[in-house]
C-alpha cells in the first residue's frame, strides 16, 4: 500500500480553510498551518499569545473558525480568515479597555482585522484576551 499524502484543507471563499469541526490543540493547528500565505505566521503568534496569556485555555475549530475559552465558560475569543485580513472576535468586547475598534451586529461582540502590512500590537492584544478571559464566555 502507497504512502499517502494527506490533502491539503480546502480554502472557501475569502481564503479561510476549511476545517473539520473538533476540541484541542490538534484541529486548531491544522487551521492555522492552512491559513493561506501571511496569514499562517499570524495565527501561529497568535494561538502562542493566547497559550502564553491564558495557561488553561481550551480550543476548538467551529465554522471553520478556531475559538478559545475556558472549560465550563464558555468561549471568548475567536479568528476567521477573509482575503485581505484577519478578523479577531472578542465576544464580549464592549466590555474590554480599550474597546476593540471595530462593531459587530452583535451587541456586545467587537472585532479587531489585522491586514497583511500591519504591525502587530501583541501587548494590546495580549491585554485584550487578559480581560476578554476573565469575563463569561460565549456559549456555543
Amino acid at each position: 500500500m502507497a504512502d499517502r499524502t494527506p490533502e491539503k484543507p480546502v480554502l472557501l471563499s475569502g481564503g479561510n480553510p476549511q476545517i473539520a469541526k473538533g476540541y484541542g490543540d490538534g484541529p486548531v493547528k491544522a487551521y492555522i498551518a492552512a491559513m493561506p500565505g501571511w496569514k499562517s505566521d499570524i495565527g501561529r503568534r497568535l494561538d502562542a499569545l493566547v497559550e502564553k496569556t491564558v495557561p488553561n485555555v481550551h480550543k476548538a475549530v467551529k465554522w471553520n473558525s478556531p475559538f478559545y475559552g475556558i472549560e465550563g465558560e464558555g468561549w471568548f475569543f475567536s479568528l476567521h480568515c477573509f482575503a485581505k485580513y484577519i478578523k479577531l472576535t472578542f465576544f464580549r468586547g464592549t466590555s474590554l479597555d480599550p474597546v476593540p475598534p471595530v462593531a459587530s451586529r452583535t451587541a456586545e461582540t467587537r472585532y479587531f482585522h489585522i491586514n497583511e502590512d500591519d504591525e502587530l500590537d501583541e501587548a494590546q492584544i495580549a491585554r485584550w484576551i487578559r480581560q476578554a478571559s476573565r469575563l463569561p464566555g460565549e456559549r456555543m
